[in-house]
C-alpha cells in the first residue's frame, strides 16, 4: 500500500470491477502482526515539519501521523470498494494497515489507544476527521471550532473546551470543503461565507479567509435524532403543564404563533414540540434557510432556500418561496425564521386563510417581536403607514412564546403573551404567563417561577367552540402551575 510495502499491494480497478461486492479495500497479506523482518523493509514516510508547542508531544505525533497515513491511504486504497463492504471488514484491513505503520515509525502505543488511533484514521477517510466523535455524542449541541488549534462544544447550555485540533489550516479546510460539497455548495476566498446543512441535517456556518482574520471559523448546531417533545421540555422546567396545555389548545385550534427568542434559546425545538399538535389531515409547507425543522406531520413539503452561485446568479431568497407556498394549497405555512423582507408576505399568507400559520423570530421580548416584524415588514419597500403595518400584524398574529436561555444554560418559556388588538397605532398586548427571576444561587443556578397573570387569553371562545376546554384554574395567579 505505501510504496514498497511488502504487506499489501494496490488493487487494480479492473480487479474491483470484477469481483464487484466481494472487492477488498486493499490486497493484505496474512493477519499475521508484521515481523521485525518486515517492519525494516518497510520505508519510513517523509518527515513532517517540526509540530508547533502544545500540549501532549504524543499527541501533536499521532495527529501529524493520522493526517500523513490517511493521505497515503487516499492515494493507494480502492476507494470504490469502501461503500460495497461492512464496516466490520472495513475495520479490519485498516487496522492491519494501521498496525504495520505503527510498527514501522515506532510509535510507542498501548491496545486501547491502537483502537483509537483506526477509529481516526477511520473518521478521516468516511467521517469528519476529528470533530466525527464530538457528532456522535449525543449530549453535544453546539461545535465551534475557532481556527484548526481551538474547538470549544455546548454542553447543557454551557461552553466548554475541548482537546480536539487540526493538524492545521489546510486540515481544518479540507474537513470543510468535504461537508460543503456534500450539499452542493461552495466557499473560498472568492465565497468566504457559507451556510448549508450535514447529512444528518445538522446546520452549519462557515467563514474562511479572508472574512476570518485568525483562520477558518466554523460553527455547528447538531440536529437532534430524538426531537424534544412537549413532555420532555416540560420534564426539563422549560414551562409547567398548564402551559403546555394551553399552547397544545391554541396549536390544535389553528391560532397563529410566533416563537421569539436569542440565539440557541430553544426556537426551533420548541416550534417542533408544538407542531406535534397540528392535525394529521392538515397540509403544511415549510420554509427554511437550511432546513432543520423535524415536524411529526404525515403531509408536510420541505422547501429551502439557494445561495447565488459563482457569477452571483441563481439566489432563491425565503420571500420567493413563501410567495411559492402560497400556490402549493397549504393549510398552513411554517417559517423556520423570519429575517427580512418575507415578514411581509407571511403576514399576507396569515391573513388569507392560512390561520395557524407559525414562525420564529430573534427578539429579547414579545414587544420587541411585534417592532422587528415592523422593520422587517419595511424592509419589503411597500408604501404602508405604521398604522397600516401594526394593523396587519394584530389581524394575523394572536400568541407570541418568548424563549430565554438564562445565565445557568437552562433554557425557558419566560412569556407566554397575546395580542388583543389594536387601539389608535398601539397595539395592545397581554401576558397571559410570564417567568419571574428572583435570584442566582451560589452555584450560579438561576432561582425563579413560572406564574398566571390572572389574564384569561380571548382565543379561549374559540377553543370552547371547537371542543377544547381549558380549566379556569390554569389562569388563577393566587395558585402554583
Amino acid at each position: 500500500m505505501f510504496g514498497r510495502f511488502t504487506a499489501t499491494r494496490r488493487i487494480a480497478e479492473a480487479q474491483a470491477a470484477a469481483t464487484g461486492a466481494n472487492a477488498p479495500l486493499v490486497d493484505l497479506a496474512p493477519a499475521e502482526a508484521p515481523s521485525l523482518q518486515m517492519v525494516a523493509e518497510l520505508p519510513k514516510l517523509e518527515s513532517a515539519p517540526e509540530p508547533a508547542p502544545a500540549v501532549s508531544p504524543l499527541r501533536d505525533k499521532l495527529l501529524d501521523a493520522k493526517v500523513r497515513l490517511h493521505r497515503r491511504l487516499i492515494e493507494e486504497i480502492n476507494l470504490s470498494a469502501i461503500e460495497k463492504v461492512s464496516e466490520g471488514e472495513v475495520r479490519r484491513q485498516i487496522s492491519a494497515l494501521v498496525a504495520q505503520y505503527v510498527l514501522a515509525e515506532r510509535i510507542a502505543l498501548n491496545g486501547q489507544e491502537l483502537d483509537a488511533f483506526v477509529d481516526e484514521i477511520i473518521d478521516e477517510m468516511t467521517g469528519l476527521g476529528p470533530i466525527e466523535p464530538l457528532l456522535k455524542d449525543p449530549t453535544i449541541n453546539d461545535i465551534l471550532i475557532n481556527g484548526h488549534e481551538c474547538v470549544y462544544i455546548e454542553r447543557a447550555g454551557m461552553l466548554e473546551p475541548t482537546p480536539v485540533r487540526f493538524k492545521d489550516e489546510p486540515h481544518l479546510l479540507r474537513i470543510v470543503n468535504k461537508i460543503v460539497s456534500a450539499v452542493g455548495r461552495r466557499v473560498d476566498e472568492t465565497q468566504p461565507l457559507c451556510d448549508a446543512r450535514l447529512l444528518d441535517g445538522s446546520r452549519i456556518n462557515i467563514a474562511v479567509r479572508p472574512i476570518a482574520v485568525d483562520g477558518p471559523l466554523v460553527s455547528i448546531r447538531k440536529f437532534s435524532k430524538k426531537p424534544y417533545n412537549l413532555k420532555k421540555l416540560i420534564e426539563v422546567g422549560a414551562l409547567k403543564p398548564a402551559m403546555g396545555e394551553v399552547l397544545a389548545a391554541a396549536v390544535n385550534a389553528r391560532i397563529t404563533t410566533i416563537i421569539s427568542g436569542g440565539t440557541g434559546s430553544g426556537k426551533t425545538t420548541m416550534l417542533n414540540a408544538l407542531s406535534a399538535f397540528i392535525s394529521d389531515k392538515e397540509r403544511l409547507v415549510t420554509i427554511e434557510d437550511a432546513a432543520e425543522l423535524q415536524l411529526q406531520q404525515p403531509h408536510v413539503g420541505r422547501m429551502e432556500t439557494r445561495p447565488p452561485n459563482v457569477e452571483g446568479k441563481g439566489e432563491i431568497r425565503q420571500r420567493e418561496l413563501v410567495k411559492n407556498a402560497l400556490r402549493m394549497r397549504p393549510d398552513r405555512i411554517i417559517l423556520g425564521e423570519c429575517r427580512g423582507e418575507e415578514a411581509f408576505d407571511m403576514l399576507q399568507a396569515m391573513n388569507t386563510g392560512h390561520e395557524g400559520s407559525m414562525a420564529t423570530i430573534h427578539a429579547n421580548t414579545p414587544r420587541d417581536a411585534i417592532s422587528r416584524l415592523e422593520q422587517m415588514i419595511g424592509m419589503a419597500g411597500m408604501p404602508m403607514t405604521i398604522a397600516s403595518v401594526r394593523g396587519q400584524i394584530s389581524a394575523a398574529i394572536r400568541v407570541i412564546v418568548q424563549l430565554q436561555r438564562l445565565s445557568d444554560g437552562k433554557r425557558k418559556v419566560t412569556a407566554i403573551s397575546e395580542i388583543t388588538g389594536l387601539e389608535g397605532d398601539i397595539l395592545q398586548m397581554q401576558d397571559i404567563y410570564k417567568y419571574v427571576r428572583t435570584g442566582t444561587a451560589s452555584d450560579g443556578t438561576v432561582e425563579g417561577h413560572f406564574q398566571a397573570t390572572g389574564v384569561r387569553p380571548r382565543f379561549l371562545s374559540e377553543l370552547v367552540a371547537r371542543g377544547i376546554n381549558i380549566p379556569g384554574a390554569y389562569f388563577d395567579p393566587s395558585k402554583p402551575l
